[in-house]
């Protein structure tokens, strides 16, 4: 078939299936058609055939045949983008060989890093100064072409008097982590151009999205380095069309027969504790954890406020405990049970491998934006290990992408946000390897309190012995070695993924009448319960653990496929609130919730004893002078009703903040 014969039929094609789609893609400005390609196999099998085997000249030929219509004059250019390729063109990155290229594949993956937008040229026209003759020389190889001789006979230097640029831009694409079966993902360079760099589809290509690119395998020479090019060849995408693609549970198929299983399981009474038991059969005790991560797996409701704000549905917990009590054990099988995820350690994770990192681009010769884990996991779940082994630094790029769900990268000349809808469970040890029982479990977690505030549950998990817990726990893991079947799962793992994803995709619960009343009424006692220490009233629980109630409300409700949030559900979420509260926010002072204790480290009541004493400080400087003797400071403390250790655990306290000094033995002075 010549080419005469390729534009005709494909003339034909257009005439039967697209003309209305052309003129509405010319009237709306767009200089490209989305061409369906089993409609074009239909229609004539023969050409389809061939524009798998040589697409560059069959999709000029296409081109061609747009053109022969009457479009407007200022449509010079207009390209052909094709979508739907059979099942047999879909080729996975690590699959790529020598006898691909030049030829026409699908690739499924995950943008990992984006180049700035650069012009190309495609097209130079040179000028003969002997004989004015014009030389059109077509720009295909990475270095700028000129000509060598004109038909004239002349040879040397040309003036170059026109050339065509294109925009262009590389992203790199990476294979999908889950399908993998633990083997490092494989990358490739992919080559945009056109209205593929247009700013309608350059959210498609943001670090973090998954996308189909439909393009054709091409080989890049290495330049070796005194200038010549190696044997070796690198390969590359260059990309006819990019398709976003699904990125969520949406992924996981479930058959009618396991629907019907999913509906019937909900209906089941007690079927949060039938989940929780099947999270992490392997792990003993840890109920009410196992029992978050469910809720946490199954997620809030994401709302979108009219006038443009955002609430998270994402319930982020963090447990910290002794070593040896199973956290990674639980953070490893959760990654498992989640229908997304990505697992990072703390050592091993920067900030940048976290959020988003800018990098040097050796394509195009600038900056290019790299997504991390969080943004990788997107409408997922992050697990991350070792947490308090993370540096300051590195913990405070997490803030933005916990709480406002984005990740925004201003560095070099790249100003970027990025996606990140990720629930995050964290993992990590107390300050000094073990709980202290005699110190606030507040002060024993090594992290920056604005990050631990973002939490929505925290558990300490604490590994104290105990004879009957002992032996039931010895018991079961000597058994577990002696046998690796677990015999009493509730749900197999494989449903309970497929329930999980069903649960996320179906169901989005609203708040009734009773749940709001139960969680108010319980967040108004909570608040007016807070003790009053020198006229500073601590503060139990705040918005923040509010939201967090309704959040886990909608779960709850979710794990029963419910459109409605019932009173039940509000019940549920308060019992592990409060569970989690009075084990980590308890003053040891006055014996009640405070959640200062948690997100500052030091209780309401010892910040009113600091007060107290900062008061009796000025005082006796006002009486006695600037050097007070520490026994007056201690009697004047107990006046104010601060018995003396206290008094001088504060004093010792103000000396190591700077706050006083001793300048001789017995003696303080304000600095």
């Amino acid at each position: 078939m010549d080419v005469s014969e390729q534009i005709k039929r494909f003339q034909e094609f257009l005439d039967r299936h697209y003309t209305a789609e052309l003129l509405k893609s010319v009237t709306e400005g767009n200089n490209f058609l989305v061409v369906d390609f089993a409609l074009l196999s239909k229609f004539d099998p023969e050409i389809a055939e061939l524009i798998l085997d040589q697409p560059e000249e069959l999709l000029k030929a296409f081109e061609i045949a747009i053109k022969n219509f009457d479009l407007p004059k200022e449509v010079n250019k207009f390209f052909v983008r094709l979508t739907n390729l059979p099942r047999s063109q879909e080729l996975e990155i690590r699959e790529v060989r020598s006898k691909h290229i030049e030829k026409l594949f699908a690739f499924d993956g995950i943008v990992r890093q984006k180049s700035d937008v650069r012009p190309q040229v495609t097209t130079a026209k040179f000028e003969c100064p002997s004989c004015g003759n014009i030389i059109s020389v077509i720009q295909l190889d990475s270095k700028f072409k000129e000509p060598t001789r004109c038909g004239c006979g002349r040879k040397g230097k040309f003036r170059l008097i026109q050339k065509d640029l294109v925009d262009a831009q590389k992203i790199v694409l990476e294979e999908i982590p889950e399908r993998l079966e633990g083997s490092q993902p494989k990358r490739i360079d992919v080559f945009l151009k056109n209205d593929l760099v247009s700013p309608l589809s350059d959210k498609k290509t943001n670090p973090g999205t998954k996308i189909k690119v439909v393009g054709m395998i091409k080989e890049v020479p290495i330049p070796a380095r005194d200038g010549g090019k190696l044997v070796r060849f690198d390969l590359m995408i260059d990309a006819n069309n990019l398709i976003t693609l699904e990125d969520d549970y949406a992924e996981i198929s479930i058959t009618p027969e396991e629907k019907d299983k999913i509906v019937e399981l909900s209906r089941e009474p007690k079927i949060l504790s039938k989940l929780a038991a099947s999270m992490a059969p392997s792990i003993f005790g840890h109920d009410k954890v196992k029992e978050a991560i469910i809720l946490q797996l199954l997620g809030g409701v994401q709302k979108h406020r009219s006038d443009g704000a955002i609430t998270r549905g994402d319930i982020h917990i963090l447990l910290v405990g002794d070593p040896g009590s199973g956290k990674s054990q639980l953070l490893k099988r959760a990654q498992i049970v989640a229908p997304k995820s990505r697992y990072v350690s703390g050592k091993g994770a920067s900030g940048a491998g976290l959020t988003a990192a800018v990098v040097k681009d050796e394509f195009l010769r600038g900056w290019a934006l790299e997504a991390g884990a969080l943004v990788l996991a997107n409408k997922g779940f992050c697990m991350v290990d070792e947490m308090d082994k993370m540096s300051r630094d590195d913990t405070s790029a997490m803030h933005e992408a916990l709480e406002q769900q984005t990740v925004t990268i201003s560095k070099a000349n790249i100003q970027a946000t990025l996606k990140c809808e990720t629930t995050v469970l964290a993992a990590a040890n107390p300050k000094w390897g073990r709980f202290d029982p005699y110190e606030i479990i507040g002060k024993q977690i090594d992290m920056p309190p604005a990050l631990i505030s973002r939490f929505d549950l925290i558990f300490p998990i604490r590994d104290l012995p105990n004879k009957e817990a002992d032996e039931r726990l010895a018991s079961f893991l000597l058994n577990l070695h002696k046998t690796s079947e677990i015999s009493d799962t509730p749900i197999e793992t494989d449903l309970l993924r497929k329930y999980i994803s069903y649960a996320r995709r179906s169901s989005k619960p609203v708040l009734t009448d009773g749940a709001i009343e139960e969680i108010k009424s319980y967040y108004v006692k909570m608040r007016n319960a807070g003790g009053e220490e020198g006229g500073v009233k601590s503060v139990p629980v705040t918005a923040r653990q509010l939201e967090a109630l309704v959040r886990l409300a909608e779960a709850s409700a979710k794990a029963r496929l419910s459109e409605k949030v019932l009173r039940k559900d509000s019940k549920k979420a308060i019992e592990l609130l409060h569970f989690c509260m009075s084990q980590v926010g308890i003053d040891p002072d006055t014996g009640k919730i405070d959640m200062d204790v948690i997100q500052t480290g030091v209780s309401s009541s010892s910040r009113n004893n600091i007060i107290l004493i900062k008061e009796a400080i000025n005082e006796l400087e006002n009486r006695i002078g600037k050097t007070i003797p520490i026994d007056d400071l201690v009697k004047e403390a107990e006046n104010r009703g601060i018995d003396a250790t206290k008094a001088e655990e504060i004093i010792e306290k103000l000396k190591r903040a700077g706050d006083i000094f001793e300048p001789k033995r017995g003696f303080i002075q304000k600095i």
